[in-house]
């Protein structure tokens, strides 16, 4: 049996310093065996640079997955070309710089596979992600038995359709873009665990994220605003998922939701991760 952490979308350097306080001593608790993270607004709310990026992984995240505002910053173009722990949905074209799917193994050599889809309904347009589950499951057929999903998506009922679409083909289809964690987690029958979105691992004293004057004014007037990442009440939002590496299915799902508070605690409980920082 595995443990997988799966980490809602990371905003900002509110999200990015609950990942160095609060990471390794979740890892520790939970007995993590791999680290997922939506990292698509890791630089100041708004895309991915190669700096945030390696220091993501050097932090203990195993698969970074995104969504559309990956392409944000410039540099991401070059940075996801070159590293393939960063995926993008795999249903962007063809051309796209980067890869939707990739295959790692837990420190045990235990493989995983993790997919990246996006949803269409208000969101950019790209390719069927139904039809290009369909293609990745079967090019990941032999090379992983355990399937974990990160389908980023506006629409909850794009994405409930996604996940009984891949009941039983999957060990998990997670929700990620709206940045509110849902309370719906569960087990289909097929054995896929599934959760409408994971939530944000961020400030949650803004509006998803953001300031809120900011927000605000444009819900207001209508008008143009530059959004600014908030700083206060920075929570981590994720899933722990317990599945099966040799039939794929899962075992249990929950919810986190933890403060930066939490978090310190945690890692004060943990005599090896004080002595490690």
């Amino acid at each position: 049996m595995l443990t997988i952490l799966f980490i809602g979308d990371i905003f900002g350097r509110p999200g990015r310093d609950l990942i160095r306080d609060g990471l390794a001593a979740l890892v520790g608790r939970h007995e993590v065996d791999l680290v997922i993270a939506n990292a698509e607004n890791a630089a100041g709310g708004f895309g991915i640079t190669r700096e945030i990026g390696d220091e993501l992984l050097d932090r203990g995240v195993d698969v970074m997955t995104s969504g559309n505002h990956v392409w944000d910053k410039k540099e991401a173009v070059d940075y996801i070309a070159a590293e393939t722990r960063l995926l993008r949905p795999a249903n962007y074209p063809d051309a796209v710089p980067g890869h939707g799917s990739i295959v790692t193994r837990t420190a045990d050599g235990r493989a995983v596979a993790v997919l990246n889809l996006m949803g269409r309904v208000f969101m950019p347009q790209v390719d069927s992600p139904f039809a290009v589950a369909d293609r990745e499951l079967a090019a990941l057929a032999g090379r992983a038995a355990l399937v974990v999903v990160d389908f980023h998506a506006e629409a909850t009922s794009e994405k409930l359709a996604m996940g009984w679409y891949l009941d039983g083909r999957v060990a998990a289809v997670f929700g990620t873009h709206t940045h509110v964690q849902t309370a719906d987690e569960q087990l289909l029958p097929g054995g896929t665990a599934y959760i409408t979105d994971v939530g944000m691992t961020g400030p949650h004293d803004g509006i998803i994220g953001v300031d809120r004057e900011p927000a605000l004014a444009r819900f207001l007037t209508g008008m143009p605003s530059r959004f600014e990442p908030a700083s206060g009440n920075p929570r981590l939002n994720a899933v722990l998922l317990r599945a099966d590496e040799r039939t794929g299915r899962a075992e249990s799902v929950a919810r986190i939701s933890l403060s930066a508070d939490d978090l310190r605690r945690l890692a004060r409980e943990d005599p090896a991760v004080e002595t490690a920082r």
